[in-house]
Parts: C-alpha cells; structure tokens; sequence
C-alpha cells in the first residue's frame, strides 16, 4: 500500500512509498481510508515531538474511512461500515479510564504519534476506538471529528458553558475554532469571534467578530457592556494569551488546549484572585464525548481550504502554515470508495 512515511523526524525527510499493509489481531478492524485530516500535530509528528515510534512511521492523526476486514472477535462493526477513528491510544484498565478519563490514561498517547496514523491507503485500529459514522456524513466532516471536533467541544463542557453567556474565541476561523463557534451557538451562547474572516459570522453563526487583534479587549468590553466574557477560549496559546486573559470577567473561566504560538505565558496572580478567574486545561475528550459529537455530526460543517493527494503529503503539512490559509487542509485518499 501507498504511505507517507519517515525513517527521521524532518519535513524532508517524509516520502510516499509502498510499505507493508497492515494486519489485524482478533480484536482489530482494518480501514481503508478515505480522508485524513492535516492537523498540527501532524507536523509536529514529522518535525520535532518526542517519543515517536514505530520508526519508519507514518503520521495522521484524523482518520476516515471503510471497513476492509474485521477481527475475529469484534461484534461492533462490520466490512463497508463508514467509520471514524477516536484517536486516543488508552488501556482501558487505570483508574482514568475506569473513569471514563481515556485521554488522561496513564499509559496514553496518540494514534499517529505512538501508531501509525492515516497519512496511508489503510489503517489498522482497536475496535474501541473504531466508531461507525451515517452513511451520509460528507468525508470533509468525518475527516474532522478526532481533533478537530472533539477538541473544542470537551473544552466547552470542561467550561461549563451555559445559555445566554458570553463566548471569546481565539483562534476561531481555525481548524478548531470554527467547530467551537458552532458549539457554543448549540450550547446557547453569545459567540464573540476573533478572527479577520467574516465568514465565521456569516457561513458559521458567531454573533460578534472582531477582527483588529490591537482592540480586542477594548471591543469584548463595549460588547459585554463592560462585564467582559464568561468564557474565553483560547487555543493558539502564548501569542495570544495576554488578551485572553484580558477579556474573562468576573467568575469567568479561561479554557485553553493549544501552544502552537508558544507554551510559556505569564499570569497576574492578583487579577486571578480579584476577578476569581478559572483557569481550565483542556486535553481530547471522553469516548462517550466523542459519540454525542458523532450524533451532532450532520448538523456541523466545516470549511475546506485545500485538498491534497497522499503523494503531496508533504506540501499539505507545510500548508498549514501559509498566511493566506482560509480553512481546512484534507488529504483525499483512495478516491474511489
């Protein structure tokens, strides 16, 4: 089968070839993928995070697809099942999971970053996190659902967001961002966008946009009538988390899950305190999370700037970076499901 894989880490070091297809134990599913989702982890994955393996290794950590074969043992799922990947790695066995915590497992890691991912015409996967999709869902949305989708929607939760509150959200033309829009606007929230793309609020839902970064602070206050947000939601961290902070007003809660601008940030202990700030670390989502988001997965959409080839794998993750990116970044695999 046909695969973007690296033997180093190193954007230039990651080529497609043909590679050995997966096989399958009695408990696994093999898919064969259709989309896959170009996401920052997956350049991180080529470029510099630690602890990959299997080396050579192949990236993805949004995947889609259809069900080529199936286990002996697995009763959930059937071959030409539509079917996402949940892509957390988990045991199944430590207090978190026992929990229902599988991000926070223990022995937790990533499908794409500790297993090979989807950046391949199939992909092997435990049925635990195989999970059927509606046959009528558009790949675009499928492809979006492990991280994407996932994301922003457990950090809303963990925000305890409720009806008639102010939303800031950072970030909200991204990848995340736009699906965290759409869930507070579920949710019953006054979604304030910071972003300098209109289509948030028209194509998306968002209530507000602010668009010049140098007042956002000034503009949440004029449009909260000076209480400021009840839940700012930031996942670009350092570059942005000054202003973040900035806009929680009092009793607000501050929810971040990215550093993609850098991790390290400083905190004002007194306005902490004064204001009772909440902060809250955000990290995947729960299985059963993952399922209600697959029930909503007909109502949402998504915004698909480019498609690539699996051959222009490469091309793809250094689009992610491209100043005139206005959207989603998919790779189109095996075209002819």
């Amino acid at each position: 089968m046909r695969a973007a894989v690296f033997e180093k880490q190193g954007l230039d070091n990651l080529n497609v070839k043909d590679v050995q297809q997966p096989t399958i134990a009695d408990y696994d599913v093999l898919i064969k993928v259709r989309a896959a989702g170009v996401n920052p982890i997956d350049y991180l994955t080529v470029s510099n995070i630690p602890g990959i393996k299997p080396l050579p290794h192949i990236p993805g950590v949004e995947v889609t697809g259809v069900i080529e074969k199936v286990g002996n043992h697995v009763t959930t799922l059937k071959e030409g099942d539509k079917v996402v990947v949940y892509n957390v790695i988990f045991d199944g066995t430590c207090d978190m999971c026992l929990n229902g915590y599988e991000m926070l497992c223990r022995n937790a890691g990533i499908l794409g970053v500790i297993t090979n991912g989807g950046f391949a015409d199939y992909i092997s996967a435990s049925e635990k996190n195989v999970f059927k999709i509606p046959d009528n869902l558009q790949w675009d949305v499928a492809a979006s659902l492990a991280t994407t989708t996932k994301t922003p929607y457990h950090a809303l939760r963990e925000a305890s967001l409720k009806l008639n509150e102010f939303l800031v959200i950072f970030g909200a033309s991204g990848n995340t961002g736009m699906m965290a829009v759409q869930f507070g606007k579920k949710m019953g929230a006054k979604v304030i966008a910071v972003s300098k793309d209109n289509w948030i609020k028209t194509d998306f839902g968002a209530d507000y946009i602010i668009s010049d970064y140098d007042k956002v602070v000034e503009q949440v206050k004029d449009i909260t009538q000076g209480k400021m947000a009840d839940v700012v939601l930031n996942s670009l961290g350092a570059n942005t988390w000054e202003n973040s902070f900035s806009c929680v007003g009092a009793n607000g809660r501050l929810v971040t899950f990215g550093g993609l601008t850098g991790a390290d940030v400083k905190l004002n202990v007194q306005s902490l305190y004064r204001k009772q700030i909440k902060l809250i670390g955000s990290n995947g989502s729960t299985r059963k999370e993952f399922r209600e988001v697959i029930d909503m997965s007909k109502e949402l959409k998504v915004r698909v700037w480019k498609r690539f080839k699996l051959e222009d794998a490469k091309e793809a993750l250094q689009a992610l970076f491209a100043k005139e990116r206005d959207g989603r970044i998919l790779l189109d695999i095996n075209n002819d499901i």
